[in-house]
């Protein structure tokens, strides 16, 4: 007999054929196809782009909820639970090389081509081009003023760091079984991660009226505002993460002893905290 036919949980589940991929791919060849027409002029390119967008939606909800019915369903194994632990890490690392190739530009551009710019030999080229950092390069003349650490940057960095710290509270109210530590803790995580992105767009709008610093102040803005906006973008993405944890919490998912899915969505925040500690030394003090 075997261990379906015995009632026995099986070693390791096997999902039946889903139509979800395809309709993810699907997703992914109107958004592709919408942006090429979009940059190329084509009025059928925001339709075609704000379509992929919804069919990507219906997809998430669809596949997240079909593996959340199979979690709750008590489907998943031992070793189920161990490979999305592996699928989750190497997904973040993906996540940790997707940033350092911004903070590598960073380096490359901070201390060895702007120094470059202002040898002996580049002077010939550019001789009005004094060697600095901010710089907007050799070809702008335009001024802007960088954004200091002090304000917002500093008070983000506080705000980030205190949703680390709630959301471990809220993690040991889980796997102690404190359902009220849980639910409070977690809830104050989420209004943290929109205060910080609150106080992010405010900076982003003082940063373009009044210190002149846009996407295109050369070197310096491009950089700034492509590695402090794709943070941005992952704290919004761990924010609507936490908020679907909430959500599942209210309706009584997860034990202290089946809760991956939280932890999943905490590791996610603590790596988006770690990249943040980087941005403000490297970006906002070492001006």
């Amino acid at each position: 007999m075997s261990a379906a036919q015995s009632g026995a949980k099986p070693y390791y589940f096997v999902p039946q054929p889903s139509h979800w991929p395809i309709t993810g791919s699907a997703a992914l060849l109107f958004l592709g196809l919408g942006a090429a027409f979009w940059v190329n002029g084509m009025d059928a390119g925001p339709w075609l782009v704000g379509l992929g967008f919804c069919i990507l939606l219906v997809m998430l909800f669809g596949w997240f909820g079909t593996v959340i019915g199979e979690s709750e369903g008590r489907l998943y194994s031992r070793r189920v639970d161990r490979s999305f632990r592996w699928g989750m890490s190497w997904f973040i690392f993906s996540e940790v090389m997707f940033f350092a190739a911004f903070f590598g530009a960073l380096f490359y551009v901070r201390n060895l081509s702007v120094p470059d710019l202002g040898s002996l030999n580049s002077k010939l080229l550019w001789p009005d081009y004094t060697a600095g950092w901010p710089t907007v390069g050799p070809y702008l003349k335009e001024t802007f003023t960088p954004m200091g650490a002090m304000g917002i940057p500093l008070l983000n960095t506080i705000i980030l760091l205190t949703s680390g710290f709630t959301l471990t509270v809220a993690h040991h109210g889980l796997t102690s079984g404190h359902r009220g530590q849980l639910k409070i803790w977690l809830l104050l995580t989420i209004l943290l991660g929109a205060t910080f992105l609150g106080f992010q767009a405010y900076e982003y709008t003082h940063a373009y009226s009044e210190l002149n610093l846009k996407l295109s102040s050369g070197v310096y803005g491009s950089t700034f505002f492509m590695l402090t906006g794709f943070h941005g973008a992952h704290v919004t993405i761990g924010a609507i993460m936490l908020t679907v944890m909430l959500g599942r919490t209210v309706k009584g998912h997860f034990t202290p002893d089946h809760h991956f899915a939280f932890e999943a969505a905490a590791w996610y925040w603590h790596f988006v905290d770690v990249v943040w500690l980087l941005l403000f030394v490297l970006v906002y003090w070492l001006v």
